[in-house]
Parts: structure tokens; sequence; C-alpha cells
């Protein structure tokens, strides 16, 4: 008989460092008179609750343990496998004879219950599931020698593999796989959800996570404050303004998108066509005049301005039929800038003279602002600190901006985000698999645990610069519309990719946007506790 999973399914939102974790196992211990041998058994217990309801037809078992109390969980799995009757085979890696503590009681208790231990030399071929406990959450360095070469086999094998905590050569804190990690199908989790698990290559590597506190007791967890909260659409959708009955296009944002160059007028299309499904009361598109006159053939609510080069550099040339034209572009861009309450630069912007000159003159305006593409690329080579933008760079523009390179930023995401913020101000989105936003103040910085790989496309985030600027310019506060944004268009992407993510393109996005906000004031509209 199929079980379901059990409530391990129900994912908490704190997620805390590997330090921070082992910090609250101890807690537990010191202060809520939890044994450590307890906490291994619960754990142990846990996940053999988990195994038996996705694995039920699984008999011939195979468990993986290292020295540790990683390798002592699966030692506990092991017993309790063998007490129901089912096949299992125990393979030892690492310095088993120096097992101390709760792990070494749990091997006592394993082979005192007729289980047999055996030291690993290669995955046998009957196998029906793996379950790997050989390092957990402690490992820092890249994986060699007998450990690789088990990572391996479990990764050519065909049977499933079940991590416990974490799966074996993947960081805990920042997702990173340190020379090889193992490609679990199920992850569960014990006491705190590691940052790792959703963000970087965890999700390459994570599948199904599931989590178990082990009954610490909450007030455990008040020691730690989080290193990131996880964050989703369901969530965050509570958070979009109501609209007024009343409401006209004045009230819900002026939006000036200023970018595409001559060949680049998909960019700016883009972010403006989605600032208008999330609810941007107008938007008007600042570009190359090479283009401007059939931008929006195929969207004729965006309005839009060609800014010739001699505008953007503020020249005045002398009075010809031809600089009357360049004056009456420039008029109107100054105009649109007048009139905006908040703009999206960088879409297509280019880092030519005509994109430097755009860049220029929007910042001197000195208006609420969403950067993006070449616009985080010019902040780059001149730096400068603003308190009233949201930044939206992915690794390689985060790495030119922090001045390092892409493998520092993937080795740390947390802590690259970080960086960002506090160097430049303001909102950082740092995109990607588990893209994060970190706030200026004591907020903990969010990850974003929706998305899927059909998003890895061209026009993405220019879409995501979009909604960000359209939730700006309705009247959120830009960390949330900085999350709230990263959400809904992480959502977009999921319900857009219901029909396969091999090909998705970002304007599959941009029409999965309305059906989504259109559920949510559905369910804003049933009364709630504050609504009386």
């Amino acid at each position: 008989m199929t079980r379901s999973l059990p409530d391990t399914q129900r994912l908490p939102r704190a997620l805390y460092r590997a330090a921070q974790v082992r910090a609250l196992d101890q807690a537990a211990i010191e202060q809520a008179g939890i044994t450590a041998e307890q906490l291994m058994e619960r754990a142990g217990a846990a996940a053999f609750s988990v195994l038996r309801a996705r694995w039920p037809q699984a008999g011939a078992i195979v468990v993986l343990a290292g020295a540790g109390n990683n390798g002592g969980d699966g030692y506990v799995l092991a017993r309790l496998a063998h007490q129901h009757r089912l096949g299992v085979r125990l393979l030892t890696l690492g310095e088993h004879d120096q097992l101390s503590g709760p792990a070494l009681a749990a091997a006592r208790a394993y082979r005192d219950a007729g289980g047999s231990i055996e030291p690993f030399t290669r995955l046998p071929p009957d196998a029906e599931l793996i379950v790997d406990a050989m390092l957990g959450t402690g490992l820092e360095r890249p994986l060699t020698g007998l450990w690789a070469d088990a990572v391996a086999q479990c990764n050519a094998a065909r049977s499933p593999v079940f991590a416990l905590d974490l799966p074996s050569g993947l960081h805990a804190d920042s997702g990173r796989v340190l020379g090889i990690a193992v490609e679990a199908a199920v992850t569960i989790s014990f006491i705190g959800l590691k940052p790792g698990l959703f963000t970087g290559r965890g999700p390459d590597y994570c599948g199904e996570v599931c989590f178990d506190a082990l009954r610490v007791p909450a007030l455990i967890y008040a020691s730690e404050i989080p290193a990131a909260r996880r964050i989703d659409w369901r969530q965050q959708q509570r958070l979009l303004p109501r609209r007024r009955r009343s409401a006209h296009k004045g009230d819900l944002g002026f939006l000036l998108v200023v970018g595409g160059a001559a060949g680049m007028s998909g960019a700016p299309r883009l972010a403006g066509e989605a600032a208008l499904r999330v609810g941007a009361g107008r938007v008007a598109i600042a570009t190359h005049p090479a283009h401007a006159a059939v931008l929006n053939l195929g969207r004729p609510e965006l309005m839009v301005h060609g800014v010739a080069e001699t505008d953007a550099l503020g020249t005045r040339p002398e009075t010809t039929l031809e600089s009357g034209l360049e004056r009456v572009s420039e008029l109107a861009l100054e105009n649109a800038l007048a009139r905006a309450s908040v703009v999206a630069l960088g879409p297509g912007l280019g880092q030519k003279t005509w994109g430097q000159a755009l860049y220029q003159r929007v910042l001197a305006a000195a208006m609420p602002l969403v950067l993006d593409a070449d616009g985080l690329n010019l902040l780059a080579q001149a730096p400068q600190r603003r308190d009233d933008w949201v930044l939206t760079p992915h690794p390689g523009e985060a790495a030119r901006l922090l001045g390092c390179s892409v493998a520092e930023v993937e080795a740390d995401r947390l802590e690259a985000v970080r960086q960002l913020q506090e160097r430049y101000g303001g909102v950082a989105v740092l995109k990607g698999a588990g893209s994060l936003i970190q706030g200026p103040g004591p907020r903990p910085r969010a990850l974003c645990s929706e998305g899927n790989p059909g998003m890895a496309s061209a026009g993405m985030g220019d879409v995501l610069t979009g909604i960000i600027a359209a939730l700006l310019g309705q009247g959120l506060e830009p960390v949330l519309a900085a999350e709230v944004g990263v959400c809904l268009h992480a959502a977009a992407g999921d319900r857009a990719a219901r029909r396969g993510e091999r090909g998705l393109i970002a304007s599959d996005l941009i029409a999965a946007l309305q059906p989504l906000l259109g559920l949510a004031e559905r369910r804003s509209c049933v009364p709630r506790d504050d609504d009386a």
C-alpha cells in the first residue's frame, strides 16, 4: 500500500547556516535536556518514516555510513529497517574503529539487533535504494579518494539515493559542490533547514526536501537569528496592495523603462509589458529612435519615446528640421522623467555612448530606480551608493559590482548579496537558483525557493525588472517590492512550465502573470480577522 509522505513536507521558513544548526543541537542538549542519543534516534526514525512513505516497496537497502553523527543517523535507520525485516546492508567509510559517543552507541545497537557491518569497496548492483549517511553538514573541502569514489558510484547507480541531512559533497551554507556531490532523489534535513538546500547548486542535488525538527522546543530557536528566510508566492501574495474600487491609472504608478540600444528593442519591451500585466497604471519606454516607431506595434498600451544620442547628451545642435525633431524627442524624455514615479534602467541599454548618456541622465534625475543589465555594468565602472534603488544582478554582474570572480560570488551567495547591499545601498537581488533579496537594516535576507531551470533563457531578467518596478510604482516599499516581485516571477515561471521547462521563453511568463494575480485577488476577497 502506498503511503503519503509525513508532515516533514511542511517546510519551515527559517534557514540556518551549518554552524547555527550545530549550536541549536547543542542548546537542545544543554537547555532542553534532550540527550545526543535521543536526537540521533529521532533523526534515524524520522528518516526511516520518510523512506517507508517514499519507497514502500524497497526491500534491498544499502546504507553508506560515515564515522560521524551523520553515520550514526544511518545506523539508526539501518537498525529500524532490519527490525522491519527489510534487506539492509551497511557499508562504512572513514575510521569506524574511532567511533565515539552517540554514533558508537547507534552502531552497537544496530549490531546487537543482528545487523552486519562491512567496509565500503563498491555498491552492490542489486540495491533498490541507497541511503547517504556519509558526511552531512560538516564538509569544507573537496572530496577525494574513497569518498569521491563512493559518491561517483551513487550517482552512476540506477537506484535512487536518499540523503540524510544534506547530500554528501554539497556545502550546507552556499550550495556549492565540493568536487563531487551525491545527486539525491530525496533529502531530509534535521533541526534547521540549511540555505545550501535551496540556492547555488543545491536544487540540482537535493531532490525533494523534507524536514524534521526532532521535537526540539520552539524556545531553543530564539537563540539563533536565521541566516535567511525562505519565501514563496503563496506567502508573498498577501502583501500585494489592495486596489480601491475608485482607483484610476494615476494611482497605480507611471513607470518609465529606459533602454533598448539599436538592435536591442526586445528587452525594454519585455520589461514594459510585464509591468503592465502586474498592474502599472502607465508605462512609457525611452529607447533608441532606430526602433521606436515599431516597438509597441504588438502592444499599443506602451508609450514609446525615441531618444537620439544628441538628446541623451543634452547637446543643442543648430536649428534645422532634423535638430527640431531631436528637440521634440528630448522634451518628450524630459516630460516622461518629470511624470514618472519610478524608472527601470538598463534593459538592452548597452554600454556605448548612447547607453552611457541615458544612464547618467536618469541617475541625475534622482528618482526611485530598478537597475538591471547594462545599468549594473555601468554602475560597476563608477560605483555609487543610493537608498532608493533596487539592484537585480545575476552572478556575473554581481562579480563585476564586487570586483571578484563569479566563483567567489557562488561560493557564498548569502555573503555576496549582503556585500552588494552594504556597498551600494538600497535593495540587492542576487538572481539565480534560490534568488536572494537583501534589504537595509536588521531584516533577514530572503531566499525564494520557487522557479525552475526552464527560466534560464534570455529576457527573464527583463521581465523581473518590469515586475519589481511596477510593484514599486503601486506603493510597495523597495524591499517588499523586490521580495514579492521575485516570488511572482518565479511562480509565473513554474506556471508557464506546466507544459514543459525546455523551450520556455520570457513571454510565456508574462502570459502567466495575470492569472496568478487574479487568483491572489480572489483569495484576498475572503474576509480576514483584521477585516472585522
